[in-house]
């Protein structure tokens, strides 16, 4: 596994041992960055749940990303993530959290322009996790999704304030972009979902 572009290309990645982490393949990773260019998406703030290796969340660093937050629940997956920041000399832009993705939600602060998940192909929590991302304080309006998935998972059109904009497989493997639509009621100040 390796990164693919930007100004870590070609740099090698380690991946957790065993089988409880599923990397995002190469050929995927370099499919869903082509169509984010093709939307006009250059991430700045980067939020990767379900990070695994990290590889998605260390190619938006390596093309340009000022930060990433990587988030984690497994410990040794956790600390292969640090080694690969470190390794890539990308330690003072990111930070790996061993957590849960809804113990982060439900304390972040600050919104990110994008996010990654990638969770375990048989989650059957998916969408559930897909609108708590959505009504977090982790996404604001132009918000861009990027979510691995197994072919066998129908995704809906919205969950939440997610609308989808594009959706491709390659073999075994799916990718689905999705935005967040968050509109402000100017008379209140308040955030609603449209």
């Amino acid at each position: 596994m390796r990164v693919i572009s930007g100004s870590a290309r070609g740099r090698k990645l380690k991946a957790p041992p065993g089988l409880s982490t599923r990397p995002m393949a190469d050929k995927i990773r370099e499919a869903s960055f082509s169509m984010l260019a093709s939307l006009g998406v250059a991430p700045d703030r980067v939020l990767d749940l379900y990070a695994g290796s990290g590889s998605v969340g260390i190619e938006a660093l390596s093309r340009g990303a000022e930060s990433a937050d990587f988030v984690e629940q497994n410990r040794v997956a956790c600390e292969v993530i640090r080694d690969n920041l470190r390794h890539l000399g990308f330690e003072a832009r990111a930070q790996a959290h061993q957590t849960s993705v809804g113990a982060f939600l439900a304390r972040i602060q600050r919104p990110y322009d994008f996010v990654i998940m990638d969770p375990p192909y048989a989650d059957p929590d998916i969408v559930a996790t897909m609108a708590m991302l959505g009504s977090s304080a982790a996404v604001e309006d132009g918000t861009i999704l990027l979510i691995g998935h197994s072919p066998r998972v129908e995704l809906p059109e919205t969950a939440g304030a997610l609308r989808c904009l594009r959706r491709r497989c390659h073999g075994d493997s799916c990718f689905s972009i999705y935005e967040a639509v968050i509109e402000r009621d100017t008379e209140t100040n308040e955030e609603t979902e449209t």
